[in-house]
């Protein structure tokens, strides 16, 4: 097999493999766009926001965080939750393809499903899995937020769907998943709880989110001899 065709076959391996999170990410779009809309964002910029940050937590963040704090709040908080990425493109350096242009273009098709289904068993990582699930995953989540965008269901229509808890069920589940494996990250998402529990009778929802993050230096702690992370 030659090497064009087996970039070709990986990346629509990646495209099939991609269906599963797409879906699921079409109802977290849907959910985004009737929501920006309701704020106040109007037709294009929602849209034009999904095409360029392809990044639901970001972009839910941004939009929950500016409705209770101030611009600044938002964004830091935008940056926090994507900072994750820090540590997954460290761990995807080595393999990205071709020159500096190339291997940066490739990086930006990282997303959370997408480095999961490129991952080999030997520790690499298949570019052409993570470009063709990235690819899906694209394509449903920008026409997504244009559907929730354009038909703009109403706050008790998205709650009789469901989808109003769409997103936070996503993170449960996320959280769950790390929860299960490490005490530590136990401990900071009760930290973090009761930070911004606490905070929230005094400062704006914005600034709680913030303040909870900061039971995240508990990831620098020395670790314990016998925890497995």
């Amino acid at each position: 097999m030659s090497l064009r065709t087996e970039k070709k076959s990986a990346f629509l391996d990646g495209m099939r493999l991609g269906i599963g999170p797409a879906t699921a990410g079409f109802v977290l779009a849907l959910s985004f766009g009737a929501e920006a809309r309701a704020r106040g964002w109007g037709f294009g910029l929602p849209i034009l926001f999904s095409m360029f940050a392809f990044s639901g937590s970001a972009q839910f963040t941004l939009l929950t965080t500016l409705a209770g704090g101030s611009a600044v709040a938002a964004v830091t908080a935008a940056v926090l939750i994507n900072a994750r990425y820090l540590v997954m493109s460290l761990a995807l350096n080595d393999s990205l393809q071709g020159g500096r242009l190339s291997r940066a273009l490739q990086a930006q098709t990282l997303v959370d499903a997408s480095f999961v289904v490129a991952h080999r068993n030997n520790g690499e990582y298949d570019v052409g899995r993570l470009i063709g699930a990235s690819a899906t995953q694209w394509l449903t989540w920008v026409s997504g937020t244009a559907i929730g965008v354009l038909l703009s269901p109403t706050p008790d229509l998205m709650h009789r769907l469901g989808l109003d808890v769409a997103f936070p069920a996503f993170f449960v589940i996320l959280a769950l998943d790390e929860l299960r494996r490490s005490s530590r990250a136990l401990v900071a998402a009760v930290l973090g709880a009761a930070i911004a529990a606490g905070l929230l009778f005094v400062t704006a929802p914005g600034y709680a989110l913030l303040g909870a993050t900061a039971a995240a230096l508990l990831g620098v702690l020395p670790e314990k001899g016998g925890e497995q992370e």
